[in-house]
């Protein structure tokens, strides 16, 4: 997906990622778990339009009609922004929402990071990357891979990042109906929370998993039916705490196949891994 010129104007992606693995190593004092996990971003997800204005007045059109315009995390984010830079300005955001709430693919994440990044230009702050993603760390832990654009392999909450290039593979993912809360999740009383640190050696010769999945696929049966119909393409996993589950494959025509046999109440896509977020090159061509 890359940002391209319509009837509304530019659209500015905000791509859906993956947890290759997920694995919760402590709980901090504050309740906070500490975590390691590899991000890799999907050539699928959302769309934002943005229309500056002079008066400060953020609005936001579009997205889920399940989320308060103010409770929107590109809100948020915009007037998170505004606060930060002192800025007069403001913005009239569009937003064409695609990945499925509360489905593990972090589509609020990525929706506030492309927001922050987007108006960062538009409003003509300069603000550099690192202080973007500081900014989208008091939003969402998982908002500064976003801002990064790179496949990262990710420690501590998810906010210490180390750029990685997994291989770009392509995925069925499935999207069963329902919303999964990550609070519930990372309260459960059976979830691990004391993996051995790994390394990405350890991924690539897969000694990693998702520590979540039994917490999760006990709690909401969808995720696990969903599951094990993957289990007939290949090793499925789930994607942060779900819903979402995916398998992966060399071929684009080979996740078609399996694609096009998905029961038909799930929802589904199919879409290439990527090492890079289409939004980096966006920023680099502004």
């Amino acid at each position: 997906m890359a940002r391209v010129s319509t009837a509304r104007g530019f659209a500015w992606p905000a791509p859906a990622k993956l947890n290759l693995f997920l694995h919760v190593t402590g709980r901090r004092a504050d309740g906070y778990h500490e975590l390691q996990t590899l991000f890799q971003f999907l050539d699928f997800g959302d769309e934002l339009y943005f229309t500056p204005r002079g008066d400060g007045v953020i609005t936001r059109t579009g997205g889920s009609p399940d989320v308060a315009e103010a409770d929107d995390l590109v809100v948020r984010a915009a007037r998170l922004l505004q606060k930060a830079s002192g800025t007069g300005l403001g913005a009239d955001i569009k937003l064409v929402k695609r990945i499925p709430l509360g489905g593990g693919l972090g589509g609020g994440s990525s929706d506030a990071a492309t927001t922050l990044m987007g108006l960062n230009r538009l409003w003509n702050l300069g603000f550099p990357t690192d202080e973007i993603a500081a900014l989208g760390l008091r939003l969402g832990a998982d908002v500064p891979v976003f801002v990064r654009g790179q496949a990262a392999w990710a420690e501590g909450v998810g906010e210490r990042l180390m750029p990685m290039k997994p291989p770009e593979r392509w995925y069925l993912v499935v999207a069963p109906e329902a919303q999964v809360s990550t609070a519930e999740i990372f309260g459960a009383p059976e979830l691990k929370r004391d993996c051995l640190p790994v390394t990405y050696e350890d991924f690539l010769a897969g000694k990693t998993s998702n520590v979540c999945e039994p917490a999760t696929l006990r709690r909401y049966p969808a995720v696990a039916e969903a599951m094990e119909w993957l289990r007939a393409w290949g090793q499925p996993r789930m994607s942060g705490t779900g819903a979402s589950v995916f398998v992966d494959f060399e071929t684009e025509a080979q996740a078609h196949k399996a694609g096009n046999k998905v029961p038909g109440q799930w929802r589904h896509f199919v879409a290439r891994g990527l090492n890079q977020s289409p939004l980096v090159g966006i920023m680099r061509a502004a």
